[in-house]
């Protein structure tokens, strides 16, 4: 019996191996959160550069894999038994082993959480292509939460591929029919679209950004057409509650701005799972005498 075999045949193993493999891609993604919006903003200065007519100043490589991970206060190397997910940063105590300077318990919370929500997804939809087509649209909506959240930045580099992952899971409904995904695409980014022009027609000011349109109509491709109400009541509903937290507990101005791309990935994640049974029982409870 073939590895994957072994897999289909007993979900309990399934699930390990997703749980697993979302601890050591959360480890991964904690490097594409912090390094990504760096290497964009390196990008941008080269192409600003180039038009200025200017000759572009010789860097470092930098990407997702060079160089090798260090902490920021003293370079020290981060070696393998340094890096393994979650126990790492419990054996360390949240320590630098070389400096002692404190390590942000944002990189297990991280990890843990992309390992809790993949192996929820295997036992959710068992062994086959929705599981997979569920780890990647969470690693993806993982990645772009924490990076809005840091930058206000929802980069095309995650949320156009996912855009296009969506369409080709949904060649053969994966999730939905084909139709309804190209749909979900289309209404998604139109939807926010006219919201964003409506609100700077009437107010003089930009209410979201067009990455918000991308990332709605990318969710719109991955579940559909139908799923975009229930995807922006609750990203909606989860925003206004976080904003008028923040701007009460925390006294943030309303001229601050708050992220919506975090939203949008809870209200999507929802949906994955639950969108269908949430949308049923609404249907039921309209229908009822």
């Amino acid at each position: 019996m073939s590895f994957l075999e072994t897999l289909q045949a007993a979900p309990s193993a399934f699930i390990g191996v997703c749980l697993f493999l979302g601890l050591m891609v959360g480890s991964f993604l904690n490097v594409v959160i912090h390094r990504l919006p760096k290497m964009l903003e390196l990008g941008w200065q080269q192409q600003c550069a180039e038009l200025r007519g200017e000759e572009p100043v010789a860097a470092p490589t930098y990407n997702l894999i060079t160089p090798r991970s260090a902490c920021p206060h003293c370079n020290h190397a981060i070696r393998a038994w340094e890096n393994i997910p979650v126990v790492s940063y419990l054996l360390l105590r949240g320590k630098c082993k070389g400096c002692g300077a404190a390590i942000s318990p944002r990189y297990p919370v991280i990890e843990a959480i992309s390992g809790i929500l993949c192996g929820f997804a295997a036992w959710h939809f068992g062994f086959g292509w929705p599981a997979a087509g569920a780890l990647l649209l969470i690693w993806a909506l993982l990645a772009l939460t924490a990076i809005d959240f840091d930058t206000q930045l929802l980069p095309d580099d995650i949320t156009l591929p996912l855009l296009w992952a969506g369409l080709l899971f949904n060649l053969s409904g994966i999730f939905t029919d084909l139709a309804s995904a190209v749909l979900g695409a289309v209404f998604g980014y139109l939807t926010l679209w006219c919201v964003y022009w409506a609100f700077k027609l009437a107010t003089g000011k930009e209410g979201m950004g067009y990455g918000d349109f991308k990332l709605l109509a990318a969710l719109g491709a991955w579940l559909g057409w139908q799923m975009l109400p229930l995807i922006i009541l609750l990203s909606s509903l989860v925003g206004a509650a976080v904003g008028i937290v923040l701007m009460v507990a925390a006294r943030h101005g309303r001229n601050v701005p708050i992220p919506f791309g975090p939203y949008l990935a809870g209200g999507g994640l929802i949906a994955l799972f639950w969108g269908q049974t949430l949308t049923q029982n609404y249907l039921q409870l309209l229908s009822a005498p």
